[in-house]
């Protein structure tokens, strides 16, 4: 196991983590002040997987390779990517980079591949998936943990990424708050959230509201089974006669199944169903989904101390980057 040079103990950040040498399999990490974490599968777990993004990793497991740009041959994945980064990868090459909330990997096989040092980390056992997908690269790590106490100092990383993440956080300024604290002195930080656009119906919201009082197992084969018992009359709707053009846009307005038919066709049927699939439990089972402005969020860019803030309407719906100020007065008010 490769561990980075700042793994820290996440109660003792003073106290690097370590493992028993010559074992070719590892079964914990330690601290010098008999601090233990499990080593499962490979991979560092510093929380349990029973918390509110349980379900989260029940789905990145069961699709684990659905939305990654090597399993689709797209580039749907790093487009998506290179565009919340601003316009090119070659920023991220030789760079330590911190993704928080990394799910089965689809933006951590992206920044490998721009030469990105990848340190990533999720609340969820979705790490296993991000694991398998990701692990033979020689700049990356993985650990289950949660953001709040992450096992690494702050001002650590050059790149802090969260992704698709931070609106299904209890409190969305302080998750933002804290993935500042990560970053060096001019250090980019790069998120997404969701805006009040986001598209809900009547339908969704109602089964979202009864699923998330279910077991997270339980909330996953319903929607599941739900989803793909709808997917064959969307199916039917799609590119056909103009008689069925109102039952599409009936089925689109009202369906609770997240249709791509015409965002991502050329994906093909396969695919198309596996992504429908994927994202109709995603909006289904959220526990926290919050929404947030593009003044709201660079608000909250601003009050964290952050400058050179870019905010546009895009993607899920609000994208931004800023950086960490530079200078040492800059970066001391910041932190303060």
């Amino acid at each position: 196991m490769r561990l980075p040079s700042h793994l820290r103990c996440p109660h003792h950040l003073e106290q690097s983590l370590t493992h028993e040498a010559g074992l070719e399999d590892v079964s914990e990490l330690n601290c010098s002040l008999g601090c233990r974490f499990p080593v499962i599968r490979g991979v560092p777990r510093f929380v349990e997987s029973a918390n509110y993004a349980a379900g989260f990793g029940l789905q990145w497991n069961h699709f684990r390779k659905t939305q990654l740009d090597s399993y689709t041959g797209t580039t749907i994945s790093k487009d998506r990517f290179t565009r919340c980064v601003g316009g090119s990868l070659d920023t991220l090459n030789g760079k330590s980079v911190l993704e928080v909330g990394c799910g089965a990997g689809r933006f951590t096989e992206v920044m490998l591949a721009a030469g990105a040092k990848v340190f990533a980390c999720d609340l969820s056992d979705a790490v296993d998936a991000n694991y398998e997908n990701c692990q033979h690269s020689q700049n990356y790590f993985v650990c289950q943990a949660d953001l709040r106490q992450l096992p690494v100092p702050q001002h650590s990383f050059d790149v802090v990424v969260c992704l698709g993440v931070i609106q299904h956080t209890p409190s969305p300024e302080d998750t933002i708050a804290r993935l500042t604290d990560y970053l060096t002195p001019g250090g980019l930080l790069v998120i997404d959230h969701y805006s009040h656009n986001y598209p809900q119906n009547f339908f969704q919201r109602n089964l979202r509201r009864a699923l998330i009082r279910m077991p997270a197992g339980l909330s996953k084969a319903f929607a599941l089974t739900l989803a793909r018992i709808l997917l064959p009359l969307h199916r039917s709707t799609w590119n056909v006669e103009r008689s069925s053009s109102r039952l599409r846009k009936l089925l689109l307005k009202h369906s609770p199944l997240i249709d791509y038919y015409e965002a991502y066709a050329h994906l093909g049927n396969k695919l198309l169903s596996e992504w429908s699939v994927l994202d109709t439990h995603d909006s289904l089972t959220d526990y926290y989904k919050h929404f947030r402005t593009t003044e709201e969020i660079a608000n909250c860019l601003r009050k964290c101390g952050l400058e050179k803030i870019e905010v546009s309407s895009g993607g899920n719906g609000v994208e931004a980057r800023a950086k960490m100020p530079a200078s040492a007065a800059k970066l001391a008010a910041a932190i303060h």
